[in-house]
């Protein structure tokens, strides 16, 4: 059996909720364990502190059997955390930037061979030490990047992001973020045609909440999916990675762009019926990969 290895890149962190409740998380960290559920064996490259919480990730980790190789440890910083507040069925996020997550260091080796995507987000990449070590990923990857904003206040620099667009073969991000990144006065769809004639993308993806997601292709070509109407909402936490490790799935599997999303829609919809980001139950995951392969 050929064994997929996508590299995952960036943070880790706990999502701590009002009521006490700590749930393991971040972006990367969310699509990374997606994907190994679905069958794939991700590279993730993180940084976690020498305490009580990573101890926690690591375990995790190693009993949902995913390879901790290139989870790094910092004795000077703590494993990320980040406050959930969450107003009219919109999570809102309160972050510390000196987190372990945030200061990846750049000495990475014996990534996998024929990496077929690499996957980074934006919040990891705040400061410097961070994107020296992605840059360094980069290069030995040689791969295809997938990029997802993630634009945290005050914890982003406009020019900084678009940098990173650079090269990138697909993009997502939300309709705030999109209008925060191109400062124009046109609307949606011209500016998503900008950000893809000026990025030189294959697709971007643009998640709309409820409303579900657009997918605007090169050519001028797009796709719209939405939930369906009835779904059980417990949180919204982690819908948009859900979505993007479907997506990378769908990708790395070669499936046409409409069964993509079409999935990619399916299991945002489901995830937002569990509380937090992620389903430490297989069988969850086994629901969907046998659904799909019937398709």
């Amino acid at each position: 059996m050929v064994q997929i290895q996508p590299v995952i890149f960036g943070e880790v962190l706990f999502d701590c909720f009002p009521d006490g409740t700590e749930v393991l998380g971040g972006a990367p960290f969310n699509v990374a364990w997606h994907l190994h559920a679905f069958g794939l064996l991700p590279a993730f490259i993180s940084r976690i502190g020498e305490d009580r919480r990573g101890q926690e990730i690591e375990q995790a980790m190693t009993g949902w059997l995913m390879t901790t190789n290139f989870l790094q440890k910092d004795s000077q910083r703590p494993t990320g955390t980040v406050k959930v507040q969450v107003k009219n069925g919109e999570p809102g996020y309160q972050i510390s930037p000196e987190d372990a997550y945030g200061h990846i260091q750049h000495n990475i080796s014996n990534l996998p061979a024929d990496v077929p995507i690499l996957y980074h987000g934006s919040l990891a990449l705040w400061f410097q030490s961070s994107r020296d070590a992605l840059e360094n990923v980069k290069q030995q990857c040689n791969a295809p990047v997938f990029i997802d904003v993630n634009l945290r206040p005050p914890w982003w620099q406009r020019d900084t992001v678009l940098s990173l667009l650079e090269g990138a073969s697909w993009v997502k991000l939300n309709e705030e973020e999109l209008n925060l990144l191109l400062l124009l006065p046109e609307g949606r769809e011209q500016k998503a045609s900008v950000m893809l004639e000026r990025f030189q993308l294959q697709v971007l993806i643009l998640t709309r909440g409820s409303q579900g997601a657009t997918v605007y292709l090169q050519g001028g070509q797009q796709l719209s999916v939405a939930p369906a109407s009835q779904v059980k909402i417990v949180d919204t936490v982690g819908a948009g990675d859900a979505f993007s490790a479907v997506f990378i799935l769908g990708l790395v599997m070669g499936w046409p762009i409409e069964k993509i999303i079409g999935h990619a829609q399916e299991f945002a919809s489901a995830i937002v019926g569990q509380r937090g980001a992620i389903v430490a139950d297989r069988h969850f995951y086994i629901s969907f990969i046998n659904k799909w392969t019937t398709d």
